[in-house]
């Protein structure tokens, strides 16, 4: 059982991931501004309201904590707009894990993030560049700021996102050479995470996740 800090829990793979993490057992800390109307319930369950740009927030949620699970999104209407979120929170949060000495990070960013870019198919680089490029380059930062960290970290980089209920059903691909598009469905994700938090088969190494 692992005390397991999730940044972005309200909705998404974060939602998933709390979900997921409290039937494996876990005591989960669900962080996010609109945590306490958060549809998730159970045992070992903690509401977490708080902003993840805000260090004083961050640093409290910390407490205690084995584990941070960082899954943040933004909504699709701000993707052609300049995107800083996963840059700016992430050097939020990895100063206040070193100094609370909490080691552990697994963090969602996707396919086509940092070395992945490579693996995109021609005929998807342009339409990917148009709708997401902004985000990705923030999401660039944000592997290249925990990978200049000390901490313990894996990047889970899933493919096209899918509503539905888990399947187990899915492929991790941690070789370059292996990596490349597809669905799966969040929960899918979520269990995977919920797996490398008991298991760490996959620490300091990025993955790309498909059905």
């Amino acid at each position: 059982m692992a005390n397991v800090l999730v940044i972005g829990a309200s909705k998404g793979i974060g939602l998933e991931t709390v979900e997921a993490a409290l039937v494996a057992g876990h005591r989960v800390r669900a962080f996010a501004r609109s945590a306490a109307g958060m549809a998730a319930s159970g045992e070992g369950l903690e509401r977490f309201p708080g902003d993840a740009l805000n260090a004083d927030d961050v640093a409290s949620a910390l407490d205690g904590v084995d584990v941070v699970v960082q899954a943040l999104g933004v909504p699709t209407r701000n993707l052609l707009g300049p995107v800083t979120l996963f840059s700016d929170a992430t050097n939020v949060l990895v100063p206040a894990m070193e100094r609370a000495g909490v080691r552990r990070i697994i963090a969602v960013t996707g396919f086509g993030a940092g070395d992945s870019r490579e693996a995109i198919g021609l005929l998807q680089r342009i339409p990917f560049r148009l709708v997401f490029g902004r985000a990705y380059d923030d999401k660039d930062a944000q592997e290249m700021r925990i990978r200049r960290s000390g901490l313990d970290w894996t990047f889970v980089r899933p493919g096209v996102l899918t509503p539905g209920s888990a399947t187990g059903r899915y492929t991790v691909l941690s070789d370059p050479s292996s990596w490349r598009n597809g669905l799966i469905a969040r929960a899918d994700v979520a269990h995977f995470i919920v797996g490398e938090i008991d298991k760490r088969l996959y620490e300091g190494k990025a993955v790309v996740l498909v059905g």
